[in-house]
């Protein structure tokens, strides 16, 4: 991978302690607009396929749920590799997380666990709180800033397999999630790394995008959100009125009116920021993380890279196409985005490996 020339010179120079580099991807010229790359993983046939590489995993996934602490679970569902390649099993998981009004389900965790899977990792593939129908597990609503939980999640997952190194996978809210968690302190010390694909990165700069860009991306999270909290005040009807707010089908205000009636922010833009990885959020890194982007991203500007941190443990990769959580080469098999989280995965599993041999002969 070689540095790009050109328009990203200046985001490069800021970003230079973090070794800004350009994907070698190159979609054929049929799927090279952004539009193209958001939208075709998730339908057929694409789907279908992926679907079908993800078999051998859907057909061992057995569920757990994980004790988060403060009363709150989490669902989780863990596929272990065939008994014929269980020698890795005790030493390396990985634990993917999808986006925001997305699931275990969604056909991009599926592509990269299907992947990861066939490479020797057993996957956990965990829900975000009030996903994938799990509304009736937690009373309180699920919001952007609920990282503890998460945290706990890995905690219990350490817990659950004590010998093994976790590697963390996100996507869009997910990755977010992810690098915070690679950032926290009270993550567990057998995290390998974090590799995140298209991560919020400015919250607000994600929703104005949002407002701004095609309609089909505000009306499938709309959508998809109003389903989400209608199932929630289905399962708690004593505690959840939405039919007001689901009368104004707008992501501000519906986000607005709900950080007002379900959290503690004191407005909006609190909220937002609250769930920021710019600035200084990720100072504090304690493992490896890889962030893959993509220039032309409909919902993630690319700009706002400039802001994050500046760390020894972060490396950006950039590519010129990938769209959102996209980078799609074809109708059938891994997408760039899943062959970069493999070799990332390989990678920070061979710099453990060293540290290890290193510290055993001191």
């Amino acid at each position: 991978m070689e540095p790009r020339r050109g328009h990203q010179q200046s985001r490069r120079s800021a970003l230079a302690g973090n070794a800004l580099k350009s994907a070698e991807f190159q979609p054929p010229r049929w799927l090279r607009a952004a539009h193209a790359q958001s939208i075709v993983g998730s339908i057929p046939p694409r789907s279908w396929f992926t679907r079908r590489r993800a078999a051998p995993l859907l057909a061992r996934a057995e569920p757990i749920l994980l004790d988060c602490g403060e009363g709150v679970r989490l669902q989780a569902l863990y596929s272990p590799l065939a008994q014929s390649r269980r020698a890795s099993d005790g030493r390396r998981v990985a634990v993917l997380l999808h986006g925001w009004e997305g699931s275990i389900e969604s056909p991009y965790v599926l592509s990269a666990a299907a992947l990861l899977y066939s490479r020797g990792f057993p996957i956990v593939r965990l829900h975000l709180r009030d996903h994938g129908g799990t509304e009736a597990l937690n009373r309180e609503l699920f919001h952007s800033c609920r990282l503890p939980e998460v945290v706990g999640a890995m905690r219990a997952l350490a817990g659950l397999f004590p010998a093994a190194q976790l590697y963390l996978g996100g996507f869009s809210l997910g990755a977010n999630f992810m690098l915070r968690v690679g950032a926290d302190a009270g993550a567990p010390e057998t995290i390998a790394g974090v590799v995140a694909i298209s991560p919020v990165l400015e919250p607000e700069a994600t929703l104005s995008a949002l407002e701004r860009g095609l309609f089909v991306y505000r009306h499938y999270f709309v959508r998809r959100w109003t389903r989400s909290l209608r199932a929630k005040q289905r399962a708690w009807p004593d505690e959840h009125n939405f039919d007001s707010l689901l009368q104004r089908r707008e992501l501000r205000y519906m986000t607005s009116e709900l950080v007002q009636r379900c959290t503690n922010f004191p407005d909006l833009a609190a909220y937002l920021s609250g769930y920021a990885i710019t600035g200084e959020r990720l100072t504090h890194l304690r493992v490896p993380a890889r962030v893959l982007l993509a220039a032309d991203d409909p919902i993630i500007p690319i700009n706002d890279s400039s802001r994050l941190a500046v760390h020894p443990q972060l490396k950006i990769v950039e590519a010129a196409h990938g769209g959102h959580c996209g980078f799609i080469e074809g109708l059938n098999g891994p997408s760039f985005a899943d062959r970069f989280m493999l070799e990332q995965f390989e990678e920070m599993g061979a710099m453990g490996a060293m540290g290890a041999m290193g510290a055993g002969t001191r």
